[in-house]
Parts: structure tokens; C-alpha cells; sequence
């Protein structure tokens, strides 16, 4: 049997980045194995904020290899992201890793995939994972229909309690990372 992690959701709205993932681990798709994964993290000094959803091992593994091409190339997160998805999918064994990244920094939101993909989305938000599209769908017409009444964060945690709602392999327990753009650097 295949241990999985499931949805993990990304926004860019309003001069903030929120990323937030659940908590759940099932083993196959009948146990629970854990509640309380921390499937989104800090990378880069707290630049960068990543989430996976897929095989937790090979998440891991993939952590690993983004935050060295982030130190490689200095923070550049879109040629961190390109590297490590070239590597991915020119790699016998990195393309037998079964897991999807979101990357963001202040400025960009990407997913990375082993089969070669680095997407950037034109609407600011993704979405992977089992819950990934009930968490995109959610996420995208509170941003559409708040206008300026939520932000970011709170988006974000919305959007994943929606998917832990239908969801059977999302859960409640939502870790929440955001980045606050410097308002100097918007001058």
C-alpha cells in the first residue's frame, strides 16, 4: 500500500501569498495513519513557502532537492522550480516520485511536477491534491465575490475547510503559511 497527504491550496490576493495544507496521512485509501502532517513549510529563510501533496517520503526527497536549487540559485524561486523540474524528470529515479509541489514567494505562485511541468497560474491561485479541485473552486469564488472583505490568509483557510467538508481524505487540522508583501517594495 501507498502512503498519501492530500490538499494543499495557494493564493496570491491583495499584496499577501497564504498557502495551507491539512494534517491528514492515510495509508491506502481505507486508513488514517496521521492528523497532524505539516505538509506546507518555510523554505529559504522564510522566502519561500512550499507545500506537497502525494507520497510523503518522496515529498520529502523533493523538499530537499528545491530548497538546494533555492540555495544554488540564490532564492530565485522560477529557476529553482525549472531546475528541479528538469532534474525531476530527467532523473530514472526522482520520475518514480509520486508527489506534486506549490512554491511561492512574495512575487510568484508555481507547481512543479515531475513530469517537467513549472505552471504559473494567470488567476493567482492552485490547488493539488485528493481535495485539490473542491479547495480551487472554493478559493476562487471567495476571491471573486469578497472583493476586498477577506484576505488572503483567510482565503486560504476557507478554502480548506470547504475541501475538508467533502473531501474524505482532507482534514480540519490546516496549517497555514503567509507572506506579506513589504509595502516598500510595491512603492
Amino acid at each position: 500500500m501507498t502512503i498519501h497527504a492530500t490538499t494543499i491550496f495557494a493564493i496570491q490576493h491583495k499584496g499577501q501569498s497564504a498557502m495551507s495544507g491539512d494534517g491528514q496521512v492515510t495509508l491506502g485509501n481505507q486508513v488514517v495513519m496521521k492528523h497532524t502532517a505539516k505538509k506546507v513549510r518555510r523554505l529559504f529563510n522564510g522566502q519561500v513557502v512550499a507545500g506537497f501533496a502525494g507520497s510523503v517520503a518522496d515529498a520529502f526527497t523533493l523538499f530537499e532537492k528545491f530548497e538546494a536549487k533555492l540555495e544554488m540559485y540564490n532564492g530565485n524561486l522560477q529557476r529553482a522550480a525549472v531546475e528541479l523540474a528538469k532534474e525531476w524528470r530527467g532523473d530514472k529515479m526522482l520520475r518514480q516520485l509520486e508527489a506534486m509541489l506549490l512554491v511561492m514567494n512574495k512575487d510568484t505562485l508555481l507547481l512543479v511536477s515531475g513530469t517537467g511541468e513549472v505552471i504559473e497560474p494567470d488567476d493567482g491561485i492552485l490547488a493539488i491534491g485528493s481535495g485539490g479541485n473542491y479547495a480551487l473552486a472554493a478559493g476562487r469564488a471567495l476571491k471573486k465575490f469578497s472583493g476586498d472583505a477577506l484576505t488572503a490568509k483567510e482565503i486560504a483557510h476557507a478554502a480548506l475547510e470547504t475541501a475538508a467538508d467533502i473531501c474524505v481524505f482532507t482534514n480540519h487540522n490546516i496549517i497555514l503559511e503567509a507572506i506579506d508583501h513589504d509595502e516598500r517594495d510595491n512603492a
